[in-house]
């Protein structure tokens, strides 16, 4: 893509009404655009991203055995009804809303009764077992108050899965691998390191569920950490002593981290099979409610962390795994001199060997380059001036470490 050609411009100002650091760099940056509070727009920059993070997530959910779909996101009460949850004393970020009949319906704030019900024509028998279904869906949630940027929002993408198993037993072996591949997520994303399998509450679902925290000053949760196992306790179930029993934790050697949720599992039992009539047929004849879980991560969610862990002072900086381009081709000539020549040469090269290019080709100031290459925040930067033209030898810089190396032509291209 060439720069002058990108609709979106960078802002040297973050927006007075943003308070989180996601926000605020991604707005000034031109990934995202704020349409209202808790609601946001991506843009060109911002939706490359956002789509590196969903393809890792997907190839994950592939790997184990998903299978992709699209649900509605307008949702039929009465299969809400059945499970409890249309109420708003038991659900309270439900966004409702009526057709002009008068009929109710609500917007999707998560699938487990819809694709419950759904299932119920496509398993009958223990041979259909087990199923993995999931999908990239919009969420919509009446948060009270929207906040943390592009973290807590009321319209979100969320990949939810849902596990469809006979029993407890073959549940928790796929459990174990939709926490495996959640963990390598992490790690191809960047945050791996720095972000901890967390036993929390399992609400109404089960005793326990387990959430993913990535450890982070502007997280909203408190957990304690166990640096040896890679485990960690919630703040909610801490004084729970079970809790211990179960994981194996040390409690007297935990350590308190501020964090942010990035992922959970739960187990769902036969709460929502019992409600919706989802039960197969066991070998013996015998009706048996399906054993379900479920498994959310929100790619902005994810997006965000990832700005609030890595961002430094002059900007973004952004992985290689979910960058939105590879490169970022700056050049330094004008308009049709002996600079730019080479520069739209080693563009239509670069493009030509599959790599992903930004060119700033814009009619610009170095200085003003380089501050908006630091701000969009690009892997690696190749700089093409007089310099470059007269020793054939480009300046790459490492955004993340500032480091700066000389590389031919035919290096780059290599």
């Amino acid at each position: 893509m060439r720069q002058s050609k990108l609709f979106t411009r960078t802002r040297r100002e973050a927006p007075s009404d943003e308070v989180a650091k996601n926000a605020q760099l991604l707005v000034r940056a031109g990934y995202i655009h704020k349409e209202m509070a808790g609601v946001y727009d991506f843009l060109p920059l911002g939706l490359r991203t956002l789509n590196k993070i969903i393809a890792i997530i997907r190839e994950e959910m592939n790997a184990i055995g998903g299978e992709e779909i699209l649900l509605t996101t307008l949702q039929n009460p009465e299969i809400w009804k059945k499970s409890g949850r249309w109420d708003d004393a038991v659900v309270d970020v439900w966004f409702k809303t009526h057709l002009k009949n008068g009929s109710e319906l609500g917007l999707g704030n998560t699938h487990e009764e819809a694709l419950t019900a759904l299932m119920t024509e496509h398993i009958s028998s223990y041979k259909d077992l087990p199923r993995y279904v999931y999908q990239f869906q919009n969420k919509f949630r009446n948060e009270t108050r929207a906040k943390s940027g592009i973290m807590r929002t009321r319209e979100f993408i969320m990949k939810d899965l849902y596990s469809f198993s006979k029993d407890a037993d073959s549940h928790k072996e796929f459990y174990e691998k939709a926490a495996t591949a959640y963990e390598s997520i992490f790690k191809r994303v960047g945050i791996g390191e720095k972000t901890y399998r967390t036993f929390a509450s399992g609400g109404s679902f089960s005793k326990y569920s387990h959430e993913y925290q990535t450890v982070c000053d502007a997280g909203e949760d408190t957990i304690y950490i166990d640096e040896s196992k890679r485990l960690a306790v919630n703040k909610e179930v801490y004084e729970d002593p079970e809790v211990y029993t179960t994981s194996g934790i040390d409690k007297a050697g935990l350590k308190e981290a501020k964090t942010i949720e990035v992922g959970n599992i739960f187990t769902l039992g036969t709460r929502f099979s019992d409600a919706l009539g989802l039960s197969y047929k066991d070998a013996e004849g015998k009706a048996t409610p399906v054993f379900m879980g479920s498994y959310g991560i929100g790619p902005g969610r994810l997006m965000g962390t990832i700005v609030e862990l890595m961002a430094d002072e002059k900007g973004l900086v952004w992985p290689e795994t979910v960058a939105p381009f590879a490169v970022h081709l700056v050049s330094l000539g004008k308009l049709g001199d002996e600079v730019s020549q080479v520069a739209d040469a080693l563009y239509e090269d670069l493009m030509k060997a599959g790599v992903e290019v930004l060119y700033d080709d814009r009619d610009t100031s170095a200085g003003q380059k380089f501050a908006e290459s630091d701000l969009i925040g690009i892997p690696k930067r190749i700089v093409v001036g007089k310099d470059a033209v007269a020793t054939g030898s480009f300046e790459v810089v490492e955004r993340a470490t500032g480091t700066v190396v000389k590389k031919t032509r035919a290096e780059l291209l290599a």
